[in-house]
Formats: C-alpha cells, structure tokens, sequence
C-alpha cells in the first residue's frame, strides 16, 4: 500500500504517547508536581499529535466526528472511543498529580488499561482487513503493542524494564516480517480465485483494466524491491532496538535522551515499511503482485 506520511506519523507518535502514558498510569515514574507536568505534556503532545495527523489522510477530516458512532463494528470508531476515554481519564489522573501531588492509583490503573486499549484497538484497525494478507495475523497486534510499551517505557526513564522490552519489541517486528513475507502466499488469493475462474484453466490478464492511474493504484498498490526492503529493515531494528540497549547500557541520561530519538527513527522506518510492503489484493488486477 502506499505509504501516506499522515499515517506513518499517526502510528509511530501516538504510539508512543499513549505507551508513555501507560507507564504514568502504573506510577512509573513517581514523579509529581513540575515533573509529572512535564512527562504528561510529552506523553499528549505525541498522543494527540499523532491522532491530529492522523485526520489529515481522511478524504473529509470535518466528518471524522461521525466515525465514533460506528462502534458495534469499526475498529475505528472504537480506537477513537478509547482514545478520547484514555486521554480525559490519564489527564484528571494528572491534575491529581500535578496540582495536588495526590496518586489517584485506581483511576491511573484504569487510564493506563484504556491507553493500552487504544493502541490495540489501533492494531486491529490493521489485523481485521483480510485484503492485506501481510496485516491480517495476530503479529500485527503483536508488533504494535511491544513497540509501544518498549517506546513507553524507554520515555518514562524505567531503563531496567525498557531494556528487555526493546528486545521483545525487536523480536515481535522480525516476526512481523517473517510471517507477513509469506502472508500472501499461503492466503492463496490468486488472480483466478478472485474472478471464480479458476476451473477453467490458468487465469491471466489480457489487459490491463486501464492506461492510466487510479485511486485504487495511487492508495493501494505499491511496489519497493526487495533489496531496498532488507536494507531498510536492517536499519529500523538497528535504530529501533540495538543502538538504544547499547546507549542505555552507558547510564548516561544525555545519551539516554539519545536513546529515545533513535527509537522513534527506528519506528517511523518500521512504519514506513508496514505500509510500503503490505501487498492489497486488488494489485493481483493490475499484475502488480
């Protein structure tokens, strides 16, 4: 699929937003006052920031208001449901921080399980669409969640615990891949199992079905070669993961600080890919799978 900025921005930022906000809501770190203001203004900033984005891939951004009442059967509106539930339960959990140096423990637990929600109910946005043979297994939700609680846990300065996560994060990306590679493949979506001709012989294409472009091939057919994949993959894990755990090892909050930029740039490469590799159906028409 084609690879739109908003969307990539969307996934990586609130993503790690709202894993911070997890870690908040667990007390971690137990901070209140000027410094819990300053985390919970990261932990929105990128929340909110990445969902504004977000609306910018919509054809009609002023209509997104309607995808709430979707809720019995779009992950979207459920995604928005819970985000705009996590967001007002962690910031009353927050004034109790900031303004009264109070841990209101219940409601925090509760902010932390409903950021949690968010991104999930995010992953499945992706893992229900049974046209992207890559996105529609359970490593999407996977992938999505340990990147977010590693992401979470790395903002929130819990270095111990951020350290294996990263690992697991690593491990459920590679997973991603390998069992996405092969998506298509085993999901035997074939160009004569899509035109029910199959029992008549090989099925191919005489034409193509125009000369020139489409919405369909402008948002759902692209194509990157492999060589340029593996490279790329190559650098998310290493920006994701490995120069993280080896500038956390150093116990240096400068290059801890570090540590977090090159995690974002190694998630935002991870993105980039999870679109730009996700093979939709629809190509097989166009002789581009």
């Amino acid at each position: 699929m084609h690879p739109a900025p908003s969307v990539i921005i969307f996934s990586t930022l609130s993503g790690l937003g709202f894993g911070l906000l997890i870690f908040l809501g667990l007390g971690m770190p137990a901070a209140t006052g000027f410094i819990a203001f300053v985390f919970f203004t990261i932990a929105y900033l990128l929340a909110v920031g990445g969902l504004i984005a977000s609306t910018f891939h919509l054809g009609h951004p002023e209509r997104a208001l309607k995808a709430f009442s979707q809720w019995r059967s779009s992950w979207l509106s459920r995604e928005g449901i819970c985000a705009v539930a996590a967001l007002i339960v962690m910031a009353l959990y927050g004034i109790g921080l900031v303004f009264f140096e109070a841990r209101w423990g219940l409601l925090g637990i509760i902010g932390a399980l409903l950021s949690f929600a968010t991104v999930f109910t995010t992953s499945m946005i992706y893992a229900q669409m049974k046209t992207v043979p890559r996105w529609n297994n359970t490593t999407t939700p996977a992938m999505f969640l340990s990147i977010c609680i590693a992401g979470g846990a790395l903002l929130a300065g819990e270095v111990r615990i951020a350290m294996p996560l990263l690992v697991l994060a690593g491990l459920a990306q590679v997973g991603h891949w390998v069992f996405g590679d092969r998506a298509l493949r085993d999901s035997g979506t074939t160009l004569a199992t899509a035109t029910g001709l199959g029992a008549r012989g090989e099925v191919r294409s005489f034409e193509p079905p125009h000369t020139g472009t489409n919405y369909l091939l402008r948002e759902f057919v692209f194509q990157i070669g492999r060589k340029h994949a593996l490279k790329l993959r190559v650098i998310a894990v290493v920006l994701m993961v490995v120069v993280p755990l080896l500038l956390l090892m150093t116990q240096s909050h400068i290059l801890a600080a570090l540590a977090v930029l090159s995690h974002l740039a190694g998630v935002s490469a991870a993105r980039w890919l999870f679109f730009a590799e996700a093979e939709h159906v629809v190509g097989l028409y166009y002789g581009r799978r």
